[in-house]
C-alpha cells in the first residue's frame, strides 16, 4: 500500500469514528474539525477562538482539558465537564497535544459515547459506595491522613472511640491530635524504616491513642503508607481497641488465682485435719504431765520456771492447731443483724489492758446510729482481734491506733478502718499480705494466716478487705460490710 493509499484509509478511519473532533492551536484558533457541528459550516469557523465559536464566552474555559495537556504533555480528561451542561456542543472531554520535535503545535480534542461513559461513572459510584460502606463498617477504628497531617477518612468505629464526630474529624483534625507526645512522629519513622513489616507497613504495634477528653487508649496498630510515583501521599491506619481485652486477661488472670487459692486451701484443709489429731493428742498429753509435776511435787523455782515455758509453748501450738483448723474447715455459723460498733468495742474492751496495749493511744472515731450488719459475731470479733493485734505488732507496742467506722456515702455499706502509726507495709509486701501462711514475722511468732483468715472471713460476709499504706506512715485496713436487709432473722449458713 503505498503512502497516499494509507492516508485515504487512516482518513477514512476517522470519519468511521463518528464522533466529533475538535483540533485548535497553542493560541485556541481552529485549526479543523470533524462531525456534525449543528448550525455551524466548518468554512466559517477555522481560524477563530474556539471558545467563542462553540460557548460564546470571550476567555478560555476553566475546563479546558488542553490546560493539563499543556501542563503535563500528557493526555487529560477535563477535569469538571458534564454532559447536561452544554447540551448540542461539542463535548471537549478528551484532549492530547500533537508535536513538532518538542513544541506543542496543536491541541486535539474529541468528545465520547455518553451512554458508555455513564456506565462507567455508576459502576465508579457503585464501587466508592461499597469501599465507603466496607471502611464505615469496619470494627476497628480506619483513620487515613494526607501528609500534612489533615485527616481525609475517620470511620464510625473511630468516631465512638475517640469522640470525635467524622465531621469534626475530617474538617478540623490533624492526625497528630490523635497520638499523645510524639508518637505519630514514632509511628512514621517505623513505618519508613525496614524493620516492622517492610517498609511503609508496620504490623501489630502497641502504643496508646488520645481520645477528645484526654484519655489514654491502649491500641494495636496496623499502618501503611500509601504512594503515588514512589512519592508517599497519605497513610492509613487502623487501630484496635485494647481496652476489653487487657481487661479481660485481667479478670483471668485474677480468676486463675482465685483458683490456684481454692486449690492451696482443699490441700490444706486435708494437711490440717490430719496434722490437728496428730498433734493434738501428744500436746494434751505434755500439757496434762506438766500440770501433775507442778502441782506434786516440791520443785525449785528454776525447775517450775521450765515446766510454765513447756506450758506456754503447748498452749502457743495448741493454739496454732486451732487456728489452722478455724481456716480450713467448713463451719456453721448463725448470721444475725448486729451492731459493729459494739463488736469493735467489745474486742478493745478485752485488749487494750493487756501490757502490749500499755504505750499505744487509741483513738475511737465511730458514728453513732449506724445500720446493722448481717454476721457472725463471732467471725467478727476473731476478724478485729486479728487485725488491731497486727496493728499493735506492727507499732511495737508503741504509737497511735485509730479505729473509725461510718456508713459510706450513697451506698448500703459500712466501712471500718484500722489504722496505726507503724513503719507501714513494705511495697514488695503489700500485694501478699493476705495470702495464707505469708508472713515477715521472725520464725515461731507468726503462722500467716491471721491476715488470711481476715480476708476469709470478709469474703463470706459478702465484703471487701484491702490494705494501704499512710502517705504520713503507717498502714490502713479497710473493711467494708454489706447493712442487714432488716428481716431481723438469723439464718444457718455454711461458710470457709
Amino acid at each position: 500500500m503505498n503512502p497516499g493509499d494509507q492516508n485515504d484509509i487512516i482518513l477514512r478511519a476517522v470519519d468511521a469514528f463518528n464522533r466529533r473532533i475538535l483540533v485548535v492551536s497553542p493560541r485556541f484558533e481552529i485549526l479543523a474539525l470533524r462531525g456534525h457541528l449543528g448550525d455551524l459550516q466548518e468554512d466559517k469557523v477555522i481560524g477563530k477562538k474556539c471558545y467563542e465559536v462553540l460557548y460564546d464566552r470571550d476567555s478560555l474555559c476553566q475546563d479546558c482539558p488542553t490546560l493539563e495537556v499543556g501542563r503535563k504533555r500528557e493526555p487529560a480528561l477535563s477535569p469538571g465537564y458534564h454532559p447536561v451542561s452544554r447540551p448540542g456542543k461539542i463535548p471537549c472531554l478528551y484532549s492530547y497535544a500533537i508535536f513538532s520535535g518538542k513544541e506543542i503545535e496543536a491541541f486535539v480534542m474529541l468528545d465520547f459515547d455518553f451512554p458508555a461513559l455513564d456506565a462507567l461513572e455508576e459502576k465508579l459510584r457503585r464501587t466508592n459506595a461499597f469501599l465507603n460502606n466496607l471502611i464505615q463498617s469496619a470494627v476497628d477504628c480506619v483513620i487515613a491522613a494526607d501528609t500534612t497531617g489533615k485527616i481525609l477518612i475517620f470511620n464510625d468505629s473511630a468516631a465512638e472511640v475517640f469522640g470525635y464526630s467524622v465531621e469534626e474529624a475530617l474538617n478540623g483534625l490533624n492526625i497528630r491530635d490523635v497520638y499523645p507526645a510524639d508518637n505519630a512522629r514514632d509511628v512514621m519513622r517505623k513505618l519508613r524504616s525496614e524493620d516492622y513489616g517492610g517498609k511503609g507497613k508496620l504490623k501489630t504495634y502497641h502504643t496508646d491513642a488520645l481520645a477528645k477528653n484526654g484519655e489514654r487508649i491502649p491500641i494495636s496498630l496496623y499502618a501503611a503508607i500509601i504512594y503515588e510515583d514512589n512519592r508517599e501521599v497519605a497513610s492509613i491506619g487502623f487501630f484496635h481497641d485494647l481496652r476489653d481485652r487487657l481487661r479481660i486477661n485481667a479478670e483471668l488472670e485474677k480468676t486463675q488465682l482465685q483458683l490456684l487459692q481454692a486449690e492451696k486451701m482443699a490441700s490444706l484443709g486435708k494437711l490440717a485435719a490430719g496434722v490437728a489429731h496428730q498433734i493434738n493428742n501428744p500436746l494434751g498429753g505434755i500439757t496434762l504431765y506438766a500440770k501433775l509435776v507442778l502441782e506434786e511435787y516440791e520443785l525449785q523455782e528454776e525447775v517450775r520456771q521450765d515446766l510454765g515455758r513447756i506450758l506456754k509453748d503447748a498452749e502457743r501450738c495448741r493454739d496454732t492447731v486451732k487456728e489452722l483448723l478455724e481456716f480450713t474447715r467448713q463451719t456453721r455459723h448463725l448470721m444475725q443483724p448486729h451492731d459493729i460498733n459494739k463488736a469493735i468495742l467489745r474486742t478493745l474492751f478485752l485488749l487494750e489492758n493487756q501490757s502490749l496495749f500499755q504505750n499505744i493511744e487509741i483513738e475511737k472515731r465511730i458514728e453513732d446510729f449506724l445500720p446493722p450488719v448481717q454476721a457472725d459475731i463471732q467471725q467478727l470479733n476473731h476478724l478485729f482481734m486479728n487485725i488491731i493485734l497486727n496493728a499493735a505488732q506492727a507499732m511495737e507496742g508503741k504509737g497511735k491506733l485509730t479505729l473509725k467506722t461510718y456508713q459510706i456515702s450513697n451506698t448500703e455499706n459500712i466501712c471500718i478502718e484500722i489504722s496505726d502509726s507503724g513503719p507501714g507495709i513494705p511495697p514488695d509486701v503489700l500485694p501478699h499480705v493476705f495470702e495464707p501462711f505469708f508472713t515477715t514475722k521472725e520464725e515461731g511468732k507468726g503462722t500467716g494466716l491471721g491476715l488470711s483468715l481476715a480476708y476469709g472471713i470478709v469474703e463470706n460476709h459478702g465484703g471487701l478487705i484491702t490494705a494501704r499504706n499512710k502517705p504520713d506512715g503507717g498502714a490502713v485496713f479497710c473493711i467494708t460490710l454489706p447493712i442487714a436487709s432488716g428481716d431481723g432473722e438469723g439464718d444457718q449458713r455454711a461458710e470457709n
